[in-house]
């Protein structure tokens, strides 16, 4: 039986990864095609020369199943994670050919690690992470399960990222140490440009620099 791969999401992110994960099958010397999945498709499609079908189209195929999700929401990547694992479909992970994965590192099933990514020793990593163009997480790092990256994040040592945290193009977070790493709780949002030099509680909001808490309405 065959192996079929697949990009869930044709948005930008997903349109954006699909090289990635065509040059990874490449390197790996399997000539499968890789299909996207979106969902508003009701008959079969083509986007950006590859084919595109919905999720139960794509089910009803024969063969070994492996999804990347490019989803950037991070609580849509979980439910489309948890669907797969119910038709038991294999998450896929997928990294550019310039990323860097230094000594130590632990990444979950899922990864999204675009091209020029850096990943520094030490590093633990939970499931279905995107690391987007030009990030680096420094040594001895926590991050949580759906955590999200735009493009040059700079996440220094010793920092803890909990589950379902976005972070914003160009932030940067100030390093921790080991007996006090510097935490980005639950949820939490980093916005572009940002500079994170102290905890950020979960669920919250932070901007500028020095980074600092949202005021809503």
């Amino acid at each position: 039986m065959s192996d079929v791969f697949a990009v869930y999401g044709a948005s930008g992110c997903g349109r954006s990864l699909m090289p990635v994960a065509v040059e990874q099958l490449q390197r790996m010397g399997n000539d499968s095609s890789i299909i996207f999945i979106d969902d508003s498709l009701h008959t079969e499609s083509h986007i950006n020369n590859h084919v595109a079908m919905n999720y139960d189209a794509f089910k009803a195929l024969e063969g070994d199943k492996h999804v990347l999700i490019a989803i950037a929401n991070s609580t849509v990547r979980q439910k489309i994670a948890d669907k797969l694992s119910a038709d038991r479909i294999s998450l896929w992970s997928v990294a550019g050919t310039n990323t860097l994965l230094m000594d130590s590192v632990k990444i979950a099933d899922g990864a999204a690690l675009s091209p020029f990514v850096t990943i520094a020793s030490n590093v633990t990593i939970g499931k279905c992470f995107h690391a987007n163009l030009y990030s680096y997480v420094e040594h001895d790092c926590v991050i949580g399960d759906y955590v999200t990256f735009a493009p040059r994040v700079s996440c220094n040592g010793n920092i803890h990222i909990h589950d379902y945290a976005y972070i914003g193009s160009g932030a940067v977070i100030k390093q921790g140490t080991p007996d006090k790493p510097l935490i980005i709780g639950k949820g939490a949002i980093v916005g572009m440009g940002a500079v994170v030099t102290k905890d950020v509680p979960a669920g919250a909001v932070v901007v500028g620099n020095p980074a600092r808490l949202l005021n809503k309405a």
